[in-house]
């Protein structure tokens, strides 16, 4: 086997080896970064939620629970709930996949009634009372989604409309009527904020960028390869040619032969060197002999 080839063998297990280690440790680092990616934007609805909660609770549901006292009739508006679901009902008009629920296993609105993938996060919520936050991955039609969760925590002011039906407004009352939405009880977990997003993009940007990078490296390997194989033939394989050349021509009997040039002071010079010396001794001998 040639050297070149043995050496081009070696280049291709060590460098074979090392993309492997670069791939996989990229493919870790980019799924990792599109996670964190899809984190983000749940943090972000998730401060919406919460902006457009304090929004409707400081400066709406004021002005219409007094057009409500009134005027006697219920406005559903009142309710800051209420106004985060809409809200996010519209975006999911426009962006479908993304959703932000407050969804509770006993809501006095049936839209928030929470579905049964919901309701199992409110019952661990329910049995894990230190647990207050908990995120995820599930699948849909439309791909991974990942999720995040918040608990809801009943207070006392909670109870002002979701305790005992008797207790409560009565337009509220006449307006959900009597069958749900009520029985809560302070300090126990109603429901739950959820935020779901869509995990294909940034999973879809992230294997393009994987292997954008695998073929970049890959080229970068090929490259290498050639350059190495040029170096090692211009520095070591020429000049060991021109000396197996002379070694094999002398060997025949022919020793009139011009002495190598002898070019820098690495080990290829040596041997260049070395050899050249071997041809005087040898000169020198036959001549000794022919005497």
């Amino acid at each position: 086997m040639k050297l070149l080839m043995k050496i081009n063998m070696v280049l291709v297990v060590v460098f074979g080896v090392g993309m492997c280690l670069i791939a996989w440790g990229s493919y870790s680092f980019l799924m990792g970064n599109a996670k964190k990616q899809v984190l983000a934007e749940a943090e972000l609805m998730r401060a919406t939620s919460s902006a457009v909660f304090d929004y409707n609770e400081q400066q709406i549901s004021p002005l219409l629970e007094r057009m409500t006292e009134h005027g006697e009739h219920f406005l559903p508006q009142a309710i800051p709930f209420y106004a985060v679901n809409k809200t996010f009902q519209y975006l999911h008009s426009s962006y479908p996949n993304y959703s932000v629920r407050e969804t509770a296993l006993n809501p006095l609105n049936l839209d928030n009634q929470a579905t049964d993938w919901e309701a199992d996060l409110i019952h661990y919520f329910r049995d894990h009372p230190g647990q207050m936050e908990r995120e995820g991955e599930r699948s849909t039609v439309v791909g991974p989604m990942l999720y995040v969760a918040h608990a809801m925590v009943n207070d006392s002011s909670c109870l002002q409309c979701h305790g005992e039906p008797s207790a409560a407004p009565q337009a509220m009352v006449q307006y959900y009527g009597h069958d749900h939405g009520y029985q809560w009880k302070v300090n126990e977990v109603s429901g739950a904020q959820i935020v779901s997003v869509p995990m294909s993009v940034p999973i879809a940007m992230a294997r393009r960028g994987f292997r954008n990078l695998v073929a970049l490296l890959g080229a970068i390997f090929l490259l290498t390869i050639f350059l190495i194989d040029v170096a090692m033939y211009l520095v070591v394989i020429r000049p060991l040619r021109r000396v197996v050349k002379n070694a094999d021509i002398i060997s025949k009997g022919e020793i009139d032969l011009p002495q190598l040039e002898v070019r820098g002071r690495d080990e290829i010079a040596e041997v260049t060197a070395s050899f050249n010396r071997m041809h005087t001794s040898l000169i020198k001998t036959f001549e000794m002999l022919n005497g």
